[in-house]
């Protein structure tokens, strides 16, 4: 899977003030992306507020997002839930042109164990048309997808072709790409450890601070995957700060206030989140001219 090499980005979805889509500032967002050097990009990951949208929205974000990029760099689409049957059947039905993969977050809430867990993504990869990237990301999901399990499923199913590791767990990362096939990519999800996955092997990143800064978190991972780590570093300890305080009161809240301070959107989000406080606000200010 080339086209999951890199740095790609979860993108946000812009709301109006009303709370309706804001396709007008999505297209903005996927230009700026795609000009600043992201390799690709994750349309309805977590950052985009998945949670809050409907069936017909989502659907309606896939198809518009395939056309306003146009085939200028791949698309994944993030399909995902803890109704095993609901998944499968929404993922059958994908046929939007433009997609190279399907991230699937583990499932949330249920609680499942490692043995659900596994039979979940394998009813996933025997209805899938299309690659599936694993996601594990325990602080939202509530249950960790253990190394061993990740590793069972990429070796017993072929379009499993990667893993969205968002444990922060160097033992687990360090296991995956052990015993991993070959061809099986460990993909970091947490922007400040991007640097230090590919030193170990990783194959780049899937962004939420990319959302705001596409070309540092571009070089970023482009320079660690060259082996120029001095250099990578220093875009590694600029976006260290400004990582911390995207997160700081929730995802997306801050970095939707990046982007709006850029003028590439505005903060505006989906109950039950709600915008970042004021003195957030002054610190990511701050932050950002240092930046």
């Amino acid at each position: 899977m080339n086209e999951l090499q890199g740095a790609g980005v979860a993108l946000v979805t812009p709301f109006k003030t009303d709370g309706s889509i804001d396709f007008d500032t999505l297209d903005k967002l996927i230009d700026f992306q795609i000009k600043e050097g992201m390799n690709y990009l994750v349309s309805l990951g977590t950052t985009g507020e998945t949670a809050t949208l409907s069936a017909a929205e989502k659907k309606q974000i896939w198809e518009f997002t395939a056309k306003a990029t146009a085939g200028r760099i791949p698309l994944v689409a993030g399909i995902g839930g803890n109704n095993t049957f609901e998944v499968v059947e929404q993922i059958k039905s994908f046929d939007i042109p433009g997609y190279c993969a399907i991230l699937s977050v583990s499932p949330y809430y249920n609680k499942p164990t490692q043995e659900g867990i596994y039979q979940h993504y394998k009813a996933i990869a025997e209805a899938s048309p299309l690659p599936i990237i694993l996601y594990n990301v325990p602080g939202r999901t509530g249950s960790t997808m253990s190394a061993a399990t990740t590793l069972r499923l990429a070796r017993d199913f072929q379009n499993i072709v990667a893993t969205k590791e968002a444990s922060g767990s160097f033992a687990q990362f360090n296991e995956i790409m052990r015993d991993k096939p070959e061809d099986f990519l460990l993909i970091s999800g947490d922007d400040p450890v991007t640097l230090p996955m590919i030193a170990i092997g990783a194959s780049g990143i899937i962004s939420v601070v990319g959302n705001a800064f596409p070309k540092e978190v571009a070089t970023l991972t482009r320079l660690a995957l060259e082996g120029n780590y001095a250099e990578a570093r220093q875009y590694h300890n600029r976006l260290l700060t400004i990582t911390d305080l995207c997160f700081a009161e929730g995802n997306p809240g801050g970095v939707k206030y990046i982007l709006q301070e850029k003028g590439l959107g505005h903060d505006n989000l989906r109950l039950p989140l709600v915008p970042i406080s004021d003195t957030l606000r002054e610190k990511i200010k701050a932050e950002i001219k240092n930046i």
